[in-house]
């Protein structure tokens, strides 16, 4: 959908005031300045580096904005800067989190990914997205584990970083930055994403391609989610992917890192190599890089594939994924067929940097066996490989803008007539028909079918919008959740069951709950506390 299209609920984070987001700059060349030991990251970033920029600053000091840090402890209040209005008649409102001890991406490990994801984890019910500052080396292994690492994801979290600082003349930093602000900023598109030359990829479809060329990273299996052009924003929103289980969102922060090895093919690999990494002390995972369609050589007398085997015996999960930039691992050739009945598991097109992360994090789920971790690898957990069946998925009509836009009006009022009677057969009815995005797609006030099951006569259909990909997150021109418009009819089931999907009132919503909760009645201030509010 471009930008310059009439807006739906699908487009926007919210259809209120001003979103919020979260830069959290964990290190990388985009904070770095010069000194006369070269390059080093500077402090300061929301002063030095976006204060002065016209872009980023509409020079209204719109104030602070609290936000708990990296380490334990209180919320800290940090300076907020306020982009321009958009083109949706919209600021975007963010500060910068630094973390104390800045990462240095060659050298980034699992306890620096915990950080990360600690750190959205806390700070999750106070922004609408986040942006994570990172260093090009290793931001899409990062990019790979946190989409892993981060389960009911319904907001954004876009990870971004440059090949030459903001501070330098030319430099591609201030478009990445921008570009990755305004995207979490307007779009709700619950991924973890690697924005880079002004498009936004799946995290875990990434692979960093260049070393110095300003499109560094590309996703050879999958087209960006969205693109940035001189005047429009193209979203690909049948291909976004949605979480459907009636789960709030939580993260997962261990993987077993240190316990997967990576090894790459060459013709004349000796057997020995392969098996003195496979005996490597405390060895769980191997990822296997073969050549094009998953091929690899036997060995003389078939000694490579017997240590293959024994591997497999001996619990080590393999997984095989391709050399090439593109393509899949693909059972066509008869090398190919022998790996697959040695054990080994194909990996289809899973990119080296998502497949050593996925494994790292399935070995690492407590209480998961190793026939279970097998399969998995070969199942679609977070739109990492092509599968026949994703997650839910949403696209626009391609009709002229306003066609297009009074087509969904017309769908979208069945929908809604549907939910505000109750009428389940319906419902149902109607979306083995209508197009999927009529589930995120606003009415003329910004409430979206949720905003109507939410206060509407079925649980039933509230609970089937949940389990079809229905964002919580979504807000109202009023700036009201789901959540809160439950809560303030006194639905205690409804309320129940947002919440049980991850839904929370909304920083700007606290306030004004809060008031109603003092003054309501005893039943009423146990629905808001069931809502979340604290008296």
């Amino acid at each position: 959908m471009a930008l310059n299209e009439p807006k739906g609920a699908e487009s926007v984070v919210n259809g209120a005031a001003d979103s919020r987001v979260l830069i959290i700059m964990t290190g990388g060349t985009i904070c770095m300045r010069s000194s006369p030991e070269g390059l080093v990251p500077a402090k300061g970033f929301l002063d030095a580096g976006m204060a002065p920029r016209p872009s980023f600053n509409d020079g209204s000091a719109p104030g602070t904005l609290n936000a708990f840090p990296e380490h334990d402890g209180p919320s800290v209040s940090l300076k907020s800067l306020r982009t321009p209005r958009s083109r949706y008649g919209k600021h975007v409102r963010f500060s910068v989190l630094e973390f104390q001890h800045l990462l240095d991406s060659s050298s980034i490990d699992s306890k620096g990914w915990t950080q990360i994801a600690n750190t959205i984890h806390k700070n999750y019910t106070l922004f609408d997205g986040f942006v994570v500052l990172h260093g090009t080396d290793s931001l899409a292994y990062t990019s790979s584990a946190l989409s892993f690492m981060l389960s009911n994801l319904g907001k954004p979290v876009i990870l971004t970083g440059s090949q030459a600082p903001i501070f330098q003349l030319q430099n591609d930093a201030t478009d990445n930055l921008l570009g990755s602000l305004i995207i979490a900023g307007h779009f709700l598109i619950p991924e973890v994403g690697l924005f880079f030359n002004h498009r936004l990829f799946r995290g875990n479809r990434c692979t960093k391609v260049s070393a110095d060329q300003f499109a560094a990273f590309s996703a050879p299996n999958f087209s960006p989610l969205a693109t940035i052009t001189s005047s429009d924003i193209h979203v690909a929103w049948d291909a976004i992917y949605r979480p459907t289980e009636i789960k709030p969102f939580s993260i997962q922060t261990s993987l077993e890192t240190a316990h997967v090895a990576c090894l790459r093919i060459f013709p004349g690999i000796k057997p020995e190599m392969v098996d003195a990494v496979l005996r490597v002390p405390g060895l769980h995972g191997l990822i296997l890089e073969t050549f094009g369609a998953g091929n690899a050589p036997s060995g003389p007398d078939n000694t490579l594939i017997k240590i293959f085997s024994d591997a497999v015996q001996r619990g080590v999960v393999i997984v095989n994924v391709t050399q090439c930039l593109s393509g899949s691992v693909s059972p066509l050739y008869a090398p190919a067929m022998v790996l697959g009945k040695a054990g080994i598991v194909p990996g289809h097109d899973l990119t080296t940097e998502a497949a050593l992360t996925k494994l790292s994090y399935l070995l690492a789920l407590p209480d998961i066996s190793t026939p279970e971790v097998t399969r998995l690898m070969s199942v679609s957990l977070r739109g990492e490989l092509t599968s026949r069946s994703g997650g839910t998925q949403f696209s626009h009509s391609s009709a002229a803008p306003g066609d297009a836009q009074a087509a969904r009006q017309a769908h979208l009022s069945k929908l809604s007539y549907a939910i505000a009677e109750g009428d389940v057969a319906h419902f149902k009815e109607i979306l083995t028909y209508e197009p999927d995005w009529l589930l995120n797609e606003a009415d003329y006030s910004g409430s979206v079918p949720l905003h109507v099951a939410a206060v509407g006569p079925n649980l039933e259909l509230l609970r089937l919008l949940l389990q079809k990909g229905a964002s919580v997150h979504m807000r109202n021109k009023a700036g009201r959740t789901p959540l809160f418009l439950a809560a303030n009819a006194g639905l205690e089931d409804r309320v129940s069951l947002l919440r049980q999907s991850g839904a929370h009132l909304h920083p700007e919503e606290n306030g004004v709950a809060r008031v109603l909760c003092e003054k309501g009645s005893p039943e009423a201030q146990r629905c808001w506390e069931l809502a979340g509010v604290t008296v």
